[in-house]
């Protein structure tokens, strides 16, 4: 059974909350006592409820099960748990809690929309070679095994630290920033590209985690490939790089270094291409680490 008052006020407290960066668990509480609720479903939201963000959460007593997006949400031994939201989410998103007594309560999350950088072409996407067979079959074995990391889920708890940044440098790609050509839009960029000016830079791991992917043959698109699963359906991958440090089932600690930066793939300069994501939703690097640090 859902319960419409309750979701109403969640809305309305979840949407103001994030409208002016106010303490939501406090909004809350004093929307509840307002309208003679219960705290009971505080789940004290707390990150980056916008494009491309995540939100950290703790499970009230008497929830059983968490769903967000129809999939189910794992919930820590501490009842703490993890939701993300992709670069082009909706502006409204819910979480579904089931009780122990079997109701079903519906927060509905506001999501807030950003600017992306986008750049207007006024011409056509230039018409590309078609990939041969051989590339074809190439690039497919290279999607499947990128696929197959990102199914594993380690019990590692890299998604409750504040991450930090893998390497210090320029900012040469953001996340988000798209072309459009004539109208159309190309793909938007993936992740976060910091260059240092030269290859072989050494870059850490922005958080705990496990590595699940560390392609030594360089990849056709990717180059030299390293992910890290850090739990709960969050992973990293760091794209181009020249030399990886770490192997497939090595447990990684924030700040440890894990490779060098390159120009392997397809790449125009030495650079470390930095992509995170929740499950099928691409995530803002930056939001998860704050601005870049001067200097």
């Amino acid at each position: 059974m859902i319960r419409p008052r309750w979701l109403a006020a969640a809305g309305l407290v979840l949407a103001l909350g994030a409208a002016f960066g106010a303490d939501l668990g406090g909004m809350r509480a004093r929307a509840a006592d307002a309208l003679g609720l219960s705290h009971q479903l505080d789940f004290a939201l707390t990150g980056q409820l916008t494009q491309g963000g995540y939100a950290l959460g703790q499970a009230p007593r008497g929830v059983r099960a968490l769903s967000f997006g129809g999939k189910p949400v794992p919930l820590a031994a501490d009842g703490r748990f993890l939701i993300a939201f992709d670069r082009d989410a909706a502006p409204q998103a819910q979480l579904l809690a089931e009780l122990t007594g079997g109701d079903r309560v519906a927060v509905p999350i506001a999501v807030g929309k950003r600017a992306w950088q986008l750049e207007y072409i006024p011409l056509g996407p230039r018409p590309g070679t078609p990939p041969s067979e051989e590339y074809a079959r190439l690039r497919a074995g290279e999607l499947a095994r990128i696929n197959a990391a990102r199914s594993v889920d380690h019990a590692v708890d890299g998604w409750r630290q504040k991450f930090i940044w893998p390497v210090h440098g320029r900012i040469s790609g953001r996340f988000g920033s798209q072309r459009i050509y004539n109208g159309t839009p190309g793909s938007y960029h993936s992740g976060m590209d910091v260059a240092t000016g030269t290859s072989g830079t050494p870059f850490v791991a922005p958080a705990d985690g496990v590595v699940i992917l560390a392609a030594d043959s360089p990849f056709s698109l990717e180059g030299r490939l390293l992910m890290i699963d850090h739990g709960m359906g969050l992973n990293s991958a760091f794209l181009h790089c020249s030399k990886l440090a770490v192997k497939v089932g090595d447990v990684v600690r924030q700040g440890q270094y894990i490779g060098n930066i390159g120009m392997t793939g397809r790449a125009t300069g030495p650079h470390l291409h930095w992509s995170v994501k929740w499950r099928d939703s691409r995530l803002d690097p930056s939001l998860l680490t704050g601005p870049m640090p001067a200097g």
